[in-house]
């Protein structure tokens, strides 16, 4: 339900006040100690969370110091009676963190409470306050994460690290197909928790699995998931499409479709220089990866004779045009050069 404060509404999940809950547990500490926990937890006006040094420096005092009044404000919070007196506003909290999937990037649960800064900071309050909820920070494998349930946060981190290893470098995997082989890794989980939006929230907890601008899934250095310039765009546009397209095509959808600034020229020459591209035609570009060669038409006829041996002109020709877009007329010209291609008795052209 909407919280009103400071006459403009706050959209969030919650049916009860985090703020008003918050103030009534703060009010309980000596000034200094209420006022520590607000700088650190963002919990004033100004949501912006201060450093135990920055408190430190403001008081005059230690950081270690700053730390101790931290770890005792909190501890005298749990044990008060007004804490007691909210344990149902905590239990909602709980409900909607089990909702949720159980465990949860700490970003995208307090997104999904609220996109308002100061009820998230309210919200994580709360979190660090109950021992309902417990905390993981982040490593080089998983992002800051919480959860209730300790069983089915260890099954998720190892289902993770078990599809991670499965993926290949250069994999990209559309987002219904990775959340079927995220599920095969997942052993005795409850039913409640086998919906795909769970299911792709535990997999934002990995920092080394993605999702890309178009939805399709891989790991988190590759560079169509985590993209970087005009070639990487380029690549995720011609594969979209399926099949070859002009390069000031490629710039345009690249605009188009991401909001990104590809000049023509620039994204001729990003894909020459790559070898995910192909150029199959006069400024049309495929995909090294559909079984396209790199070269012009003469090196083509060569590959093809020297994978399949001789070949009559017209099987030639067939096969040309499977992987370039090019005149019949282009190939015959090129099957004329003696210095490459010679006809035997039989009519059939072999490499000189």
């Amino acid at each position: 339900m909407p919280i009103q404060k400071n006459n403009q509404k706050k959209e969030t999940r919650l049916d009860f006040d985090p703020v008003n809950l918050n103030q009534k547990l703060l009010a309980i500490l000596p000034k200094r100690a209420a006022s520590i926990l607000t700088m650190r937890f963002g919990l004033g006006k100004n949501p912006k969370k201060m450093t135990l040094e920055a408190i430190g420096q403001k008081y005059g005092i230690t950081r270690e110091r700053v730390r101790q009044v931290e770890e005792y404000s909190l501890k005298t919070i749990r044990n008060s009676k007004e804490y007691e007196n909210e344990l149902p506003a905590y239990e909602k909290l709980r409900a909607l963190l089990k909702s949720f999937g159980g465990i949860a990037k700490e970003t995208e649960f307090l997104n999904h409470v609220s996109s308002d800064k100061n009820l998230q900071n309210h919200t994580h309050f709360m979190l660090v306050v109950c021992n309902h909820f417990k905390k993981i920070k982040e490593d080089d494998e998983f992002h800051h994460r919480w959860h209730i349930e300790p069983e089915l946060a260890e099954k998720i981190h190892i289902a993770l690290k078990k599809l991670y290893e499965n993926l290949d470098d250069k994999e990209i995997i559309p987002e219904s197909e990775i959340v079927k082989m995220f599920l095969t890794h997942l052993e005795d989980i409850s039913e409640e928790y086998k919906n795909e939006e769970i299911l792709k929230r535990w997999l934002s907890i990995s920092k080394q699995i993605g999702r890309n601008m178009l939805g399709d899934w891989g790991r988190s250095h590759s560079p169509s998931i985590k993209t970087k310039g005009v070639k990487d765009y380029a690549y995720l546009i011609i594969r979209k499409h399926g099949s070859p397209l002009h390069f000031r095509e490629v710039a345009r959808l690249i605009e188009e479709t991401f909001k990104k600034k590809a000049h023509a020229a620039t994204t001729h020459n990003e894909l020459i220089k790559d070898s995910r591209f192909v150029l199959v035609g006069r400024g049309l570009y495929a995909l090294s990866e559909w079984g396209y060669s790199r070269g012009i038409v003469r090196d083509v006829i060569r590959d093809i004779l020297e994978k399949e041996g001789p070949l009559p002109k017209q099987k030639i020709i067939e096969r040309v045009l499977e992987s370039r877009f090019v005149q019949p007329n282009t190939v015959l010209v090129n099957l004329q050069n003696s210095r490459y291609f010679k006809r035997d008795k039989d009519g059939r052209y072999q490499t000189a």
